[in-house]
């Protein structure tokens, strides 16, 4: 058999699929292994080019086989996709990844570390508490709207509507209703236990991390969104410019052109959704201070005056992409201008 030198390994819960070829493009390998069989078959070859797609085992998989020697690299599926000629079977997966792996321009995820992806495993769990919180208290608001009580808006009204649950004395719910809704209310408050406790953690986290506590410094940069940061961009020399680093994050214009003429539509909203989330809410709470008086820089205040606060805040949010990339490139910290002093610190 001859050498393999490039493989494409294409993922699965318990069968992998190996496509290998050699040097000369020949096809060497086709077969399956099941997941046992997966770190003993690329401990016999050679060291050679594997390549899988970026999903969420396959950075466990990334630093075992190269651990082994050899060389992985992680593509983005959608990379992938135009390699598969005909038909979707997992053979036809691993063909695509091992020709898409030796394309010059193709480009790569970076490989997490163990400890990068139990960082975002907090953020992950915090921000599913967070879901079904807020999936439990809609519940609760509406069923005792139906009765006749309602509460405003936000997280720190509810309060009361437990209070109401909790109150045997309160003859305005019936006993089988308040047997249903004292679960839900017992649901909230551990669900927010649950959330400060990672909370604080998080902002531990960040205090003894020299980057994240710079990051903060940037008006609208939390400790959520520094720790989402620190956890989520596992290398911030992967990016070419600080351009290229927003433009990852889906905040810049997408372009459709053909025929000379340059049209540019809404944010792409591609790459990772939680760390752009976090940059708008961010920016959102900057732009919040403006419209109750505080001063802001001439290009913002303008901006804001001419168009909806929403594209406002997603250019800000570029902007401080932008920013975030030149402190982690550069180091430092952010020196703020006169308008920033006097803001509290965003909570995301």
């Amino acid at each position: 058999m001859k050498e393999i030198s490039t493989i494409g390994l294409d993922l699965a819960k318990s069968l992998f699929q190996v496509h290998g070829i050699a040097s000369e493009g020949h096809v060497v390998v086709r077969r399956q292994l099941r997941r046992g069989e997966v770190l003993s078959f690329f401990g016999k070859l050679a060291p050679c080019l594997v390549g899988m797609e970026a999903c969420g085992g396959a950075h466990y998989w990334a630093r075992e086989i190269a651990a082994l020697g050899h060389e992985v690299r992680l593509i983005p599926p959608a990379y992938v996709k135009p390699y598969v000629k005909r038909g979707k079977t997992d053979a036809a997966d691993a063909e695509a990844i091992c020709e898409a792996v030796t394309r010059p321009t193709m480009r790569f995820a970076p490989v997490k570390s163990a400890g990068q992806q139990a960082s975002a495993m907090v953020l992950k769990t915090r921000d599913l508490l967070v879901r079904q919180r807020s999936q439990t208290i809609n519940a609760l608001r509406a069923h005792l709207g139906e009765l006749g009580v309602v509460a405003g808006t936000g997280v720190a009204k509810v309060a009361g509507l437990v209070a109401i649950v909790r109150d045997a004395e309160d003859d305005r719910l019936p006993a089988a209703a308040r047997l249903a809704l004292t679960p839900l209310a017992d649901q909230i408050d551990r669900l927010t236990a649950e959330v400060e406790m990672l909370e604080r953690q998080l902002v531990a986290a960040v205090r003894r991390d020299d980057e994240m506590r710079r990051l903060t410094t940037i008006p609208g940069v939390g400790p959520i969104t520094a720790a989402a940061v620190k956890a989520l961009v596992p290398d911030i020399a992967f990016f070419a410019s600080a351009r290229h680093f927003a433009a990852w994050l889906g905040l810049t214009p997408k372009p459709h052109s053909s025929g000379g003429k340059e049209r540019v539509g809404a944010i792409s909203k591609m790459g990772n959704a939680t760390l752009r989330t976090l940059l708008v809410v961010g920016a959102t709470s900057v732009l919040r201070h403006l419209r109750e008086g505080a001063n802001g820089p001439t290009w913002l205040t303008g901006l804001l005056a001419r168009r909806p606060a929403k594209v406002v805040a997603v250019a800000l949010a570029n902007k401080m992409a932008r920013i975030i990339f030149a402190l982690l490139t550069k180091g430092g910290e952010y020196r703020k201008p006169e308008w920033t002093k006097g803001m509290e610190p965003a909570a995301a």
